[in-house]
C-alpha cells in the first residue's frame, strides 16, 4: 500500500470531521440525500459521458494504482545496463542474446533485442520512444476520469446550491420567512459536497496517478538511454555516469566503484 495516500486521505477526513465538531455541528446536519444525488450523481454521469466508456470500465484498476506502492529499483536497473555495456564491449553485442530472455521488463527486452539484431540506432530510438509515448497516452487516459470528475463536482455543487436557493425563495414568496435559514443551509450543502469530493478525493488521486506515470516514464527513459549507449559502444564508466544523472544526488554515490 502507498502509505502517503492512506495517511493523506485519513488525515483529511480527520481534519474535516474535527472542523465540523469544533463548529458545534452534528454530523447529521451535513447529510442530505438530494444533495448527494445532485453533486456526486451528476458529476459521475457527466464524467462517464465525457470520457471513453473503456475508461469507466477500467476505473477500479486504474484507481488502485494510487493506493499501491510501486517503487522502481533504478539503481539495480542502471547496474544491469552497465554490466551489459561491459559485456558488449568485451564480447560484442551478440553476446547479450543469452541475457535478453532473463530481463523481467518487456520494454527493455525489446530494446536490447533490437540492438542484438543490428537495427539502426535511430530506428531503435524511434521504436522505443514511440512505445514510451503510447504508454504516456494510456496513463493520460487512465487519470482523465478523475480529472474530469474533479472539475465537474464543484460545478454540480453550485447547481445544487442554485436549486436550493430557488426552493428557498419560493418558500419566502409564500410568506414562510422562518424557512430562510434552514433553506440556505440546505442549499449550501451541495457546494460543500462538490468542493469536498473534488479536493479530498478526485484531485489528489489524479495527481498521484500523474506522479506514478512520471516515475514509470523515467524508468523507460533510462532504459532508452542505456540501450543506445550499449549499442554505440560507450565506455561502461560513461554509461554509468550518464544514467546516474537521472538519480537524485544522494543516491548517485551507491553506483561508485570502490576504485572511484
Amino acid at each position: 500500500m502507498d502509505i502517503a495516500t492512506i495517511i493523506g486521505f485519513g488525515s483529511a477526513v480527520v481534519v474535516f470531521a474535527f472542523g465540523i465538531l469544533s463548529a458545534g455541528l452534528n454530523p447529521i446536519d451535513i447529510v442530505d440525500v438530494p444533495s448527494v444525488l445532485i453533486t456526486f450523481g451528476g458529476a459521475t454521469a457527466c464524467t462517464v459521458m465525457a470520457v471513453p466508456w473503456q475508461n469507466t470500465l477500467e476505473l477500479g484498476k486504474v484507481t488502485r494504482k494510487a493506493f499501491r506502492e510501486e517503487k522502481s529499483d533504478l539503481i539495480g536497473l542502471i547496474k544491469t545496463l552497465v554490466s551489459f555495456s561491459e559485456k558488449a564491449r568485451r564480447e560484442g553485442l551478440l553476446a547479450l542474446e543469452d541475457d535478453v530472455n532473463e530481463l523481467p521488463e518487456e520494454f527493455l527486452r525489446k530494446g536490447i533485442t533490437l540492438v542484438v539484431d543490428g537495427t539502426d540506432p535511430e530506428l531503435v530510438r524511434n521504436i522505443m520512444e514511440t512505445e514510451m509515448s503510447n504508454i504516456a497516452s494510456r496513463h493520460g487516459a487512465g487519470k482523465a476520469w478523475w480529472e474530469n470528475w474533479g472539475a465537474l463536482a464543484p460545478a454540480f455543487g453550485m447547481i445544487g446550491t442554485l436549486i436550493g436557493l430557488v426552493q428557498m425563495l419560493k418558500n419566502l414568496g409564500s410568506g414562510d420567512a422562518s424557512a430562510i435559514g434552514t433553506g440556505m443551509a440546505a442549499a449550501l450543502i451541495t457546494t460543500l459536497y462538490g468542493s469536498m469530493g473534488a479536493n479530498m478525493v478526485a484531485i489528489p488521486i489524479m495527481k498521484k496517478l500523474m506522479r506514478k506515470s512520471e516515475d514509470e516514464l523515467l524508468v523507460r527513459q533510462i532504459m532508452i538511454e542505456g540501450t543506445l549507449s550499449i549499442q554505440s559502444g560507450d565506455n561502461p564508466r560513461i554509461v554509468k555516469d550518464k544514467l546516474a544523472s537521472y538519480l537524485p544526488p544522494g543516491e548517485r554515490g551507491v553506483l561508485k566503484d570502490e576504485n572511484d
